[in-house]
């Protein structure tokens, strides 16, 4: 999958789906919020999440991934789908209780492993109105549509191209649906876009030696 998504930067969008922002309490805002994770969390179908010691809540969210074609900067949102090589499952995976612990997203978001993608980049996809889910061993947590978002994916990509380059091969993650919960190890995460097919990770421990 690596092969296939190479990005000098992850983009993530927060708080971009109405019933999420209702779940977390939080105000709808009135621009995208973005962020920055490291292009190291990035693993594949099948590669194993890790927990890292020290935190004690690790969520899932279910995201659809938009993957750059060609270099975008300043380019309208008429023209932003242009722009793109493909569509793509993504796990935004958190460690919640440092998000709240540091008030920024670095660390919770930026750990190895933290941010799956796959099973496959699918181009021609109209990202408008597409269901996303996730399940953890079998159990359906999340279930939304693309359709709850405040900001669409040619508005996100015009926003963050006025902010900064994009280069082929970067990522765009949209922001999650309701139903974001823990993950624990020995579990199995399963995200679904529709039209693009179905991510799985397994969960693990993290084995730090001298920990």
């Amino acid at each position: 999958m690596t092969d296939l998504v190479r990005p000098t930067k992850i983009v993530g969008i927060g708080s971009n789906y109405r019933r999420h922002i209702e779940e977390m309490g939080h105000d709808l805002p009135r621009v995208p919020k973005i962020f920055l994770m490291a292009p190291s969390a990035l693993i594949g179908p099948g590669d194993a999440i890790e927990i890292p010691p020290g935190t004690e809540q690790v969520d899932h969210e279910a995201e659809l991934g938009v993957v750059i074609g060609r270099q975008m900067c300043r380019v309208p949102a008429a023209e932003a789908l242009d722009y793109v090589a493909g569509y793509t499952c993504v796990n935004d995976v958190t460690a919640r209780d440092f998000q709240r612990s540091d008030g920024v997203f670095a660390r919770a978001k930026g750990f190895d492993t933290f941010c799956p993608v796959g099973p496959r980049v699918v181009a021609d996809l109209d990202p408008g109105d597409l269901r996303v889910r996730a399940w953890v061993d079998g159990e359906l947590r999340q279930d939304g549509r693309t359709s709850d978002m405040i900001f669409d994916v040619p508005t996100l990509l015009a926003f963050v191209s006025s902010v900064m380059t994009l280069e082929p091969g970067d990522l765009l993650s949209t922001g999650t649906p309701m139903g974001v919960g823990p993950l624990h190890p020995g579990c199995t995460v399963t995200v679904e876009v529709e039209g693009i097919g179905r991510l799985e990770n397994p969960v693990i421990a993290r084995a730090d030696r001298g920990v």
